[in-house]
């Protein structure tokens, strides 16, 4: 019997090539949308997964209330580690102390480069489970060792057997191999490290943290934890909680409390607002989760509509094959398997598809994802979800199909009347679903867009525009830094160029202990500090609301501030310039006088508001040079330049630098990740609405083939003939438009609630996506409506 079945189905299919292609071809595309946002979903659940530990690995954070906002920080004191050895040891396993990963110069006789890498304690491979290709996780335990990534490690040495070979690190610490480690997948929290040496290393190499090592009040490091597998780590986190305020005198004004951020919930649930986890990637896993669904059941949507549209010309094939004794199971099984087949054909070019369209959708994505040709839970899920897709999709048809009666179908009576009364509406309905899906990815796009371009002119208050930022990353640059400096000025490829302890685009140092004349007791202070040279406002572009810049001609410059313009605000002056301002610290009462006001200088998230700022003349600068390039010189042949000046003083460095502009498009690399996939699956949207518009179109002049004839034999026109076959459809999109509106102006309305600094929904975006879906249908819909007007009446009114 599935034989026949089968050799029925594949018949149907032949014989009808316009609807088999419409059938297969949308449902295909909608498989395929659904394979690559399942297999993204996968990845993003999967994040971490890597870790053999990762349901017992945490992170240590904390917050702290200032002026009644709880912020949340992942930073913490060094001592809370021997804490959490010592006091709390029966619940750990192992504890971590870590030093912010970043690039350092790794160099091996001629071969130098830069690459990202952590300061770690020695457990940190064994928490970590890291696959060692060569050496031991022990490795760490050498105080003057590294382990190496296995790309790392076969840059550095080629085919020589890297174990033994001596590193130098930024120029300045020299490290032996003591193990190779595969490197770590792209869907891992580690995964850009390149290297991992000992804590111990860099703070011996590095002589503030030793001022810190005892310090509670110094929270500038980072600390990961492995719990015991018997230990709930929600409990652990109650019991460290009130560590910092009992042993921070600093404790009772800003209630600090610590917990544990599980390993797993790092990557979708990274943010927090007042305190408490508020999502992250999550979002975008329900977005795409929701739009994949969608655009598949449109792809079943149409598949419905023209199954049950075309069951007029199937209404005499039931009629007979009942008569001569078809039971009503035996129809449903045959639509059902001719549902299954087409399902079955869409699903393997779906893979196709899938396959070719992945390098990129991994562009796009930002993601590493391939085809688990392999894998048989891939093909077990893909068949099944294939199959349960046919099957909700042919149901109706079939369960429909099959209850026509004999004799009315093959008398001819009530069986046209009794389809157009009992199959017009559902078809409206699922027209107008498919339309409203569209049209709300159509406005979700336009907003999402508009979001980003509104962020991207926000004023930043300076011009990242033809600045380099470099990372010397060695002890030579010191003592060449003036000699570096001259002779760069006088090539003509920078203009100026300045130091400071954190990139443009980024504040990695926050402060309190701030006092000044009239300030509130209860008042608590938090401002981002940064310490910078004398030029760095020229540099990048400060523009100042009042007083003036830091200058090498006044040495009382040293105890100088210049602050942004919502520090002066937050401070309460109404002529900050000339004011003095305290900062109080664990062992150190500074007095500073703010020199110059200037406009707020976008740092971090272009979609937050700007924290109230400090810039001061510092004594430990030079992480990173800032150069702003001549706009007269291209700067390829600047670059060439000032490469040529650096490898002279320093050569054992790499010539590593980031366009500023560059780094601060990457803070809209999320929105405009988020942008471009809708934008893509609400093009495959439409298209496969427009598949079964195009379908159900091509149906409905066949069907009204001798009343176009007979309008035409009357004297009708072709321009109202194909009104006469359009507006009906027009409607259906405009009611799609009615109900999609509201729905997307509230979803959008929510999303931008995430951001501080965002858009308005402007009504136009309404109208534009309203234009574009009536102009697509008229477009789909128009060419069939031509054909149709411009028929022979002749051939329309032939009788058979």
């Amino acid at each position: 019997m599935l034989p026949n079945y089968l050799k029925l189905a594949w018949r149907n299919l032949i014989k009808n090539k316009l609807y088999s292609f419409i059938n297969v071809g949308g449902l295909s595309l909608g498989l395929m949308v659904a394979i690559l946002v399942g297999l993204w979903i996968h990845d993003e659940l999967t994040f971490d997964r890597y870790h053999e530990n990762a349901s017992h690995i945490a992170q240590v954070m904390r917050n702290q209330t200032v002026n009644g906002e709880v912020t949340t920080a992942p930073s913490v004191p060094i001592p809370l580690a021997t804490e959490l050895r010592t006091t709390y040891g029966s619940e750990f396993k192992r504890v971590v102390l870590a030093w912010w990963g970043s690039k350092h110069s790794l160099a091996h006789g001629n071969q130098v480069f830069a690459k990202f890498g952590k300061f770690m304690s020695p457990e940190a491979p064994d928490m970590l489970s890291l696959r060692m290709k060569q050496g031991s996780r022990n490795g760490l335990k050498d105080p003057a060792s590294i382990l190496l990534s296995e790309s790392t490690a076969e840059a550095l040495f080629g085919d020589e057997p890297p174990l033994g070979k001596v590193l130098m690190i930024d120029n300045a610490i020299t490290v032996s191999v003591t193990g190779v480690y595969e490197d770590l997948p792209a869907n891992s929290s580690f995964a850009e490290v390149r290297f991992i040496a000992p804590w111990d290393l860099y703070a011996v190499s590095t002589g503030w943290i030793a001022e810190a090592k005892d310090s509670w009040s110094n929270t500038s490091f980072e600390i990961f934890v492995e719990t015991i597998p018997t230990a709930n780590v929600a409990d652990v986190s109650e019991k460290i909680k009130p560590i910092l305020s009992e042993k921070n005198q600093d404790g009772s004004t800003t209630k600090p409390e610590l917990f544990l951020h599980p390993m797993r919930r790092w990557h979708l649930f990274s943010e927090f607002e007042n305190g408490v986890s508020t999502g992250g990637g999550i979002q975008f896993l329900w977005l795409f989760g929701s739009i994949g669904f969608f655009v598949l059941l449109l792809a079943c949507i149409n598949f419905v509509n023209l199954s049950t549209a075309r069951s007029f010309n199937r209404a005499k094939e039931v009629g007979i094959r009942k008569a001569v004794g078809s039971k009503r199971g035996q129809l449903v099984g045959q639509f059902l398997g001719e549902s299954l087949l087409v399902a079955g054909l869409a699903y393997v070019l779906a893979v196709l598809l899938a396959f070719l369209v992945m390098p990129l959708f991994n562009q796009v994505a930002s993601k590493s994802i391939s085809i688990p040709w392999t894998n048989l839970y891939f093909w077990l899920t893909g068949i099944g979800f294939t199959l349960l897709t046919g099957i909700l999709a042919g149901s109706y048809p079939a369960l429909y199909l099959s209850s026509f009666q004999p004799v009315k179908v093959l008398t001819g009576g009530g069986a046209s009347m009794r389809s157009r009364r009992g199959l017009l509406a559902p078809r409206q309905i699922l027209v107008v679903l498919q339309f409203t899906v569209s049209i709300i990815l159509i406005i979700g796009t336009a907003v999402i867009f508009q979001q980003i371009r509104h962020a991207k002119n926000r004023p930043l208050g300076f011009d990242r525009n033809g600045l380099i930022t470099l990372m010397p990353n060695s002890p030579r640059y010191a003592p060449h830094r003036e000699a570096i400096r001259q002779e760069l000025l006088a090539t003509s490829s920078v203009t100026e160029l300045a130091e400071s302890a954190s990139p443009t685009t980024e504040t990695r140092s926050k402060n309190g202990g701030f006092g000044w004349t009239g300030k509130s007791s209860d008042l608590q202070t938090n401002f981002t500090t940064t310490a910078v040279s004398h030029e760095f406002g020229r540099t990048v572009g400060w523009q100042f609301k009042a007083g003036r810049d830091f200058s090498r001609q006044f040495a009382s410059d040293s105890m100088g501030l210049v602050i942004n313009q919502t520090a002066a605000r937050f401070m309460g002056f109404a002529d900050p310039v000339g004011e003095t301002v305290t900062w109080k610290g664990e062992d150190f009462d500074l007095k500073f006088r703010v020199l110059g006001v200037i406009e707020d200088m976008v740092m971090d998230s272009p979609y937050e508001p700007v924290e109230p700022a400090i810039f001061f003349i510092g004594p430990r600068i030079g992480k990173f040079v800032t150069l702003r390039l001549d706009s007269r010189q291209s700067p390829h042949q600047s670059l060439a330049v000032i490469e040529t000046v650096l490898k002279k003083h320093l050569p054992d460095s790499p010539f590593d630098y980031t366009f500023v502009d560059e780094e601060y498009d990457y803070k809209f690399r999320s929105e405009e990740r988020t942008g471009q996939l809708t934008v893509a699956f609400s093009v495959l949207a439409i298209l496969i609405s427009c598949l079964g518009l195009f379908g159900l179109a091509t149906f409905t002049a066949q069907q009204r083939t001798k009343e176009i004839g007979i309008r035409k034999v009357l004297g009708a026109s072709v321009s109202s003939i194909m009104a006469l076959l359009s507006k009906d459809f027009l409607k259906l999109v405009l009611i799609a438009l009615v109900i999609a509106s509201p729905i997307a102006w509230y979803f959008m309305d929510q999303w931008l609630t995430d951001f501080a600094y965002h858009v308005d929904i402007s009504w136009w975006v309404f109208a534009l996506a309203g234009l574009l879906a009536v102009g697509i249908a008229l477009i789909t819909v128009g060419y069939q409506s031509v054909r149709a007007a411009l028929m022979n009446p002749v051939e329309s009114l032939r009788s058979e």
